[in-house]
C-alpha cells in the first residue's frame, strides 16, 4: 500500500493507491498424459486384445498420486466414456477412435491410430474441471481395477476408498524416480544405489518389450 502527502495550508490529505502483489514464481498446475507400449494380451486359446498403458504424471492436488501408470483396454475406454456422459450430461464428451471391423491388431498403423486417439481423448477429459472431480476417471487412471470392482467402490460397496485403492495399487508396484526424488534426499549413497535398480520403469521383461508381438488369433476390444 503506498501513501502520498499533500501538503495546502493547514490541511494535509492522504492519498493511498492499492499495490497489486503478485507472487514471483507463480506454480502452474499441469496434468501430463501418455498412452503408448500397445501389446497383444491373450485371452484365451482363440480370442486376444491389445492394451495400452496410461502413464500420468501431475502436480495437480486433485490427484491421490502425482505419478502412476497403469494398463487399459479399448473396452474400459468405451466404459469411462459412458459412465462420465452419464454423469456430466450436459456437457459434450469427445469422442473414442471409431471401433472398425477392419481394425488389424497385427497393423502397426491401425494400432497407432488408436494409441493417438486415445491420448486425445484422454488429454481432452483431463481439460474439463467437472470431468477430472469423478472418481472412476481417477481410479481408471491410477488402479487397475475392473470397471465392476471400479462401480462398486464408488458406489461405496467396497471395504476400501478410492483413495485407498489407489495407494494400494502404488504400494504393490515400483516407485517412479520423479515421486522417490524427494525421499532420497538425506539417504546414504549405499540405499540409492539398490533404489536406482528398482525404481522406475527399469529393465524388467515388461518394459524392455514394447510394441505389439504377434498372436494365433485377434478380435477388436
Amino acid at each position: 500500500m503506498m501513501s502520498v502527502l499533500f501538503f495546502f495550508p493547514r490541511l494535509i490529505f492522504f492519498y493511498y493507491k492499492p499495490v497489486k502483489m503478485t507472487p514471483k514464481h507463480e506454480i502452474q498446475e499441469f496434468v501430463t498424459v501418455l498412452v503408448r507400449d500397445p501389446r497383444i494380451q491373450k485371452e484365451d486359446s482363440w480370442h486376444s486384445y491389445i492394451d495400452y498403458e496410461i502413464f500420468i504424471h501431475t502436480n495437480s492436488i486433485c490427484f491421490t498420486r502425482k505419478t502412476s501408470c497403469v494398463r487399459r483396454r479399448y473396452r474400459e475406454f468405451v466404459w469411462l466414456r459412458q459412465r462420465l456422459q452419464s454423469n456430466a450430461v450436459l456437457i459434450q464428451l469427445p469422442e473414442l477412435p471409431s471401433r472398425t471391423p477392419f481394425f488389424n491388431m497385427n497393423n502397426p498403423n491401425h494400432v497407432d491410430h488408436r494409441r493417438q486417439g486415445l491420448q486425445e481423448f484422454l488429454e481432452k477429459i483431463l481439460r474439463d474441471a467437472l470431468l477430472l472431480s469423478d472418481s472412476r476417471l481417477h481410479l481408471f487412471l491410477q488402479t487397475q481395477l475392473s470397471p465392476e470392482d471400479m462401480e462398486a467402490c464408488v458406489s461405496g460397496q467396497t471395504k476400501y476408498s478410492v483413495a485407498d485403492a489407489i495407494l494400494s495399487f502404488a504400494s504393490l508396484n515400483r516407485r517412479f524416480p520423479i515421486e522417490d526424488e524427494e525421499e532420497k534426499k538425506g539417504k546414504n549413497d549405499a540405499d540409492s544405489d539398490s533404489e536406482s535398480s528398482s525404481s522406475g520403469l527399469g529393465p524388467s521383461d515388461d518394459s524392455i518389450s514394447c510394441g505389439c508381438k504377434a498372436s494365433p488369433a485377434s478380435e477388436e476390444s
